[in-house]
């Protein structure tokens, strides 16, 4: 990955190089349209190519973890869905970005409230846009609001909970395995809760997976050239051309 910024960094014109600002806010804004895309392009492929065989695949698999309900089980999915809340997952991040700035941690606390943000205003309109419905097979034991497709849960917790585990993992590389095993336990986990709740269809956790990822690639790249760019910009001399 250091090579590859690098690489990107060496390529770009001396201006982007010496203006981190410009820069970061082009990726990151590449990256929300680069999400959408990814969306846009998901749903062509569910409803368009394969039309009704993706909705009964949808289907059958809901069906079969309708199957495997148990009491026990139900307390672990809810809790998995607690945890996925967005609005929970949005006080996480700023009780998080709070801590990062009381340790002077800037960068940090700003790359994770802006792609939680992101991800959040993201979801939101694309659910709009698309407008698709619920799955209704049996009766709910949570409410849900809005529309189904992409799943909130699924797209907001991996561009979070991904952005926490980055930062973990920078700042305690000796965790590193344990980080991202949990991260993904965590991730996975949230995504099959909506799914065994039947409230999401799979292609709308799916996409929301597909989404979430683009957004969290272009927030950890952009916050890597900030730590990358910003040293040298910081001890330049004003007026000193390269």
């Amino acid at each position: 990955m250091q090579q590859l910024i690098r690489q990107f960094l060496f390529a770009l014109p001396k201006w982007w190089r010496q203006n981190l600002l410009p820069l970061i806010v082009t990726i990151r804004a590449v990256g929300l349209i680069a999400a959408a895309l990814s969306i846009w392009l998901f749903s062509e492929i569910a409803e368009e190519i394969l039309d009704k065989e993706t909705f009964a695949f949808d289907k059958e698999i809901l069906l079969i973890l309708r199957d495997l309900h148990t009491p026990f089980l139900d307390k672990v999915m809810l809790g998995f869905t607690f945890m996925g809340e967005p609005m929970v997952l949005l006080i996480v991040c700023l009780v998080l970005g709070i801590l990062l700035l009381v340790q002077k941690k800037f960068s940090q606390a700003t790359t994770l409230v802006i792609a939680a943000l992101g991800a959040t205003a993201l979801n939101y309109w694309l659910k709009t846009l698309f407008g698709r419905d619920r799955p209704l097979l049996w009766e709910r034991v949570v409410d849900v609001n809005q529309y189904s497709f992409p799943s909130g849960h699924a797209m907001i917790s991996l561009v979070v909970l991904g952005i926490i585990g980055y930062l973990l993992v920078s700042e305690l590389p000796q965790w590193r395995g344990w980080t991202i095993g949990i991260t993904i336990a965590l991730i996975s986990g949230i995504g099959l809760s909506r799914l065994y709740l039947g409230v999401h269809w799979p292609t709308d956790v799916a996409a929301g997976y597909a989404a979430g990822i683009v957004w969290l690639v272009a927030c950890i790249f952009s916050s890597q050239i900030w730590q990358e760019l910003r040293p040298a910009v910081a001890s330049k001399p004003p007026g000193i051309e390269e």
